[in-house]
């Protein structure tokens, strides 16, 4: 079994946001995945959790040689590079804690709904009369009454209703089915993009202005904007946009084709790439046929454009047809986990971290960051915490000697 030593934590980290202080009080995907962007960038990530933990400790899944099961994959794959304390915000110690920790952080990132944090003494207005630099992050289901009130803002969200209430998954699932969610968790994931965008936004303003801000980031409103499509096609057209199955309503072709041996998705909107992919295919005389001369021309006629590269597709492998067409067309095999931890780009790339799980004996595989900087020598990612791992460490930064901690702890303020 792997036993970890609890890593002290760096006046600074390496990358470029070394030297910023996030305390991070969310839990469960999207306000987790804001900060793992800037832990993944440098920023030293405390996180809170509370006595029982963040929701997603226990949600797995679990490797079969796990002897420990502090956490599943989940848990790991968003906590990475952060540092974990376990702080009861109920108690009032526990609320003076993040108070001290505020006072030397950059920013502070939570997803309660509204309310919950000035009922702590910890919302936003409070905060920033310690310290007036801060910049207070909250991604909420449906925002925070300071920048628009909405009639949802007192309801719980999860994903899979930021999706459908964003418009997402209204446009996702076979042309004429029903609704379908999307794979990922983009009802949460896209906030928390938006929400890091944001923070490192109101991070470079008070540089010149002093103070913090507060950004608000709606789940809703996140899902919306992503799906902007939508809204012209409504507003130009008079549309109301239904599933799309793997097509695209104004490119074509865009599209997910048959093949041998799975799938493979070929996109040749521009009428050059139209051009070259009726050479490739054998079918020279579509690019002058009046039918399919522009994109609008065979947008359409879609389905007839379908048919012709379908039957095509079908007689090959993904391998013969990224052969034929791979750095002529838009090209590439519809992949699983699998086929993507085996292909040569995601290697090249250093798009997989290898890191350690507390209670295995091996290490496991989670995904890397996507953002590369040039000349930056590649980083390895720390394994997510044990809850209240770095306790101690966090409540030395704060200022507190051993025997207040030992007091913190015996009054169950702190595990």
């Amino acid at each position: 079994m792997t036993t970890s030593t609890p890593v002290p934590i760096p006046a600074t980290a390496s990358g470029p946001l070394s030297g910023l202080v996030v305390v991070d009080l969310s839990r469960m995907l999207a306000g987790p995945f804001c900060t793992m962007l800037l832990a993944d960038l440098g920023a030293t990530v405390i996180k809170i959790e509370p006595p029982a933990g963040d929701l997603t400790r226990p949600m797995g899944p679990f490797a079969d040689d796990d002897e420990l099961k502090a956490y599943g994959g989940y848990f790991q794959s968003v906590n990475r590079n952060k540092y974990g304390a376990v702080v009861d915000l109920t108690t009032a110690e526990g609320a003076e804690v993040v108070r001290r920790l505020v006072a030397g952080a950059d920013i502070l990132v939570e997803n309660y709904r509204p309310g919950v944090m000035e009922r702590l003494g910890l919302g936003y207005e409070q905060l920033a009369e310690i310290n007036p630099g801060l910049v207070y992050t909250a991604v909420r289901g449906f925002g925070d009454p300071r920048t628009g009130a909405s009639p949802y803002q007192d309801w719980p969200s999860y994903d899979i209703v930021a999706q459908a209430m964003g418009g997402l998954l209204g446009i996702t699932g076979p042309v004429g089915g029903p609704p379908t969610k999307t794979g990922p968790g983009l009802g949460d994931i896209l906030p928390a993009i938006y929400a890091a965008l944001g923070t490192l936004a109101a991070v470079r303003e008070r540089e010149t202005s002093g103070h913090g801000r507060f950004v608000d980031v709606s789940m809703y409103d996140a899902v919306l904007a992503s799906c902007e499509r939508i809204v012209y096609q409504h507003s130009y057209r008079g549309t109301v946009p239904g599933p799309e199955g793997n097509g695209h309503p104004i490119l074509s072709p865009f599209d997910v084709f048959p093949a041998r041996d799975g799938w493979i998705a070929l996109a040749a909107p521009s009428d050059n790439h139209w051009v070259a992919l009726c050479k490739a295919v054998g079918r020279p005389e579509l690019g002058d046929d009046p039918r399919f001369r522009t994109n609008v021309d065979r947008s359409a006629h879609s389905g007839e454009v379908r048919d012709v590269l379908g039957r095509w597709t079908a007689e090959r492998t993904r391998e013969e047809i990224t052969a034929l067409l791979g750095g002529l067309v838009p090209v590439g095999p519809v992949n699983t986990a699998d086929t993507i931890l085996a292909d040569p780009h995601v290697h090249a790339r250093n798009m997989l971290h290898q890191v350690e799980h507390p209670g295995m004996a091996r290490p496991v595989t989670i995904a890397a960051s996507p953002i590369k900087f040039a000349g930056a020598e590649h980083s390895p990612a720390r394994r997510a915490p044990l809850l209240g791992e770095h306790t101690d460490h966090v409540l030395r930064r704060a200022g507190y000697g051993p025997e207040d901690i030992t007091e913190l702890r015996r009054s169950g303020a702190v595990h």
